[in-house]
């Protein structure tokens, strides 16, 4: 063995990427939403990932980070916060339950986008609510529309992007324009936008169940809280009676109650690491 080596190699590797600025990503070439007040133009693309439908169906969480967080639910995974949730919502205690209004994982739906104008930036992926979404679902089973994506005999959509008094984001609506269009004359550039489409689930970017835990716990205790975005309101759930049987139990007893078994199962765990 070439000791010499070893230790260049070592050094090499402990060294790796300590002076090298890390490549910040831009954002606005992968999801795209109305940042002013104003008309678009926009086509919906045929998704890469399922040529039979461009929407896909993500649950979010918002308010608990710094940033909407990703449920784990969406990969089929167990997620703390739906967990903690379920336990606020089996007390008759409705502090519990307004706190579960607000944590509960908010309904999402992307779909992959050309900006008229911004054609250079690519397919971005368009986020909307419920709403949006059954109004496009409905001008779909329209006989007049249809499979609006079409490449050759599609739709472009006007979309319209009204501030809303005393909250954040947009309200949102959609027109179908009433001429069928191409998505592009440039068939090469048409190629291009259907096989370069950013991911949405990416693995980079979950959140371990661990991390979203601690994320919930920071929230508990306290941490900030920004406003789910934009167009609809969550329907408000009907509280249960309170019994007078019943102890009062705070979000923090319920938190340890649901959790209470995890964290034993881990703390007897003899693993090197």
């Amino acid at each position: 063995m070439n000791l010499n080596e070893i230790k260049n190699k070592l050094s090499s590797l402990n060294n790796k990427g300590k002076n090298q600025p890390k490549e910040k990503k831009d954002y606005t070439l992968i999801y795209w939403k109305p940042k002013t007040e104003g008309k678009y133009q926009i086509r919906f693309v045929p998704s890469k990932i399922n040529q039979d439908n461009p929407f896909q169906e993500i649950q979010m969480h918002y308010g608990i980070g710094k940033f909407p967080i990703v449920a784990l639910t969406n990969w089929g995974e167990k997620d703390p916060i739906v967990e903690f949730v379920k336990a606020l919502r089996s007390s008759s205690d409705s502090n519990n339950w307004e706190i579960a209004k607000k944590i509960t994982p908010k309904l999402r739906i992307f779909a992959p986008v050309i900006v008229r104008g911004e054609e250079d930036k690519g397919v971005r992926l368009f986020e909307f609510s419920k709403s949006l979404y059954m109004d496009l679902l409905s001008i779909a089973d329209d006989e007049d529309f249809g499979d609006f994506t079409d490449i050759k005999n599609g739709f472009d959509f006007t979309l319209k992007a009204n501030k809303i008094d005393g909250r954040p984001g947009f309200d949102l609506s959609v027109t179908p324009k009433p001429k069928q269009t191409p998505l592009s004359t440039d068939s090469k550039l048409v190629s291009e936008w259907l096989e370069n489409q950013p991911e949405l689930l990416e693995e980079r970017y979950k959140y371990t169940y661990d991390k979203l835990k601690e994320e919930l716990q920071n929230y508990l205790a306290g941490g900030d809280e920004d406003e789910e975005p934009i167009e609809t309101k969550s329907p408000t759930p009907i509280a249960p009676p309170k019994s007078t049987l019943q102890p009062r139990t705070t979000p923090k007893d319920k938190f340890d109650a649901t959790f209470e078994d995890e964290d034993e199962e881990y703390e007897d765990n003899d693993l090197p690491f």
